[in-house]
């Protein structure tokens, strides 16, 4: 007699965006992770954070651009397993930016985490930023008013853990620094 193995569907990039339209999820490694509702506070951060990189951006009139979730991000462009939602993305390579959304690594990911998915996003999402060449990636805990810089040299991330009372070197830029205190939150 033989046991039944469990399987596990594996999703792809058709089955995320064959999802509801009112529905926000994720797509790793061929699953679908559902994410709930942000909190005020995340998007307070969200939209103080976007501003103040919208508005370096626009001083500089250079390539990159700034889009805030949901904002579709195929990471890797023959991978059709991982369709993730950053909260913020900066990309500078405008041949990424498709009607979709991006598809390769944005240079810059900022994610604020929710209670529901902090190691999703400690875990899971660094590990995938990180092999998708991702040149930065902060996470934002409004709950422990923390901040984790992850700076990619070479092939992994150096990290650096701050507050939300800090003044924070954006690293990818050569003058371009997130004043958390000032931002009021």
């Amino acid at each position: 007699m033989s046991e039944a193995l469990a399987r596990t569907n594996i999703y792809t990039e058709e089955d995320y965006y064959n999802l509801p339209e009112n529905v926000r999820a994720e797509l790793i490694d061929g699953q679908i992770y559902y994410m709930a509702a942000p909190s005020r506070i995340h998007q307070r951060i969200l939209m103080e954070v976007s501003a103040t990189i919208r508005n370096y951006l626009r001083s500089k009139d250079g390539p990159c651009e700034v889009y805030p979730a949901p904002f579709a991000v195929k990471l890797f462009s023959e991978d059709d397993r991982n369709v993730v939602e950053p909260d913020i993305s900066v990309i500078c390579d405008p041949n990424k930016l498709t009607d979709r959304g991006c598809t390769g690594a944005p240079d810059w990911i900022v994610e604020i985490i929710s209670p529901s998915n902090s190691s999703h996003d400690y875990i899971r999402k660094l590990n995938l930023y990180a092999d998708a060449g991702v040149k930065e990636y902060w996470i934002v805990n409004p709950i422990d008013q923390s901040v984790y810089v992850y700076f990619l040299e070479e092939d992994r991330f150096k990290t650096t853990a701050y507050t939300l009372q800090d003044k924070i070197k954006v690293n990818i830029y050569d003058d371009l620094w997130i004043d958390f205190k000032a931002l009021g939150l």
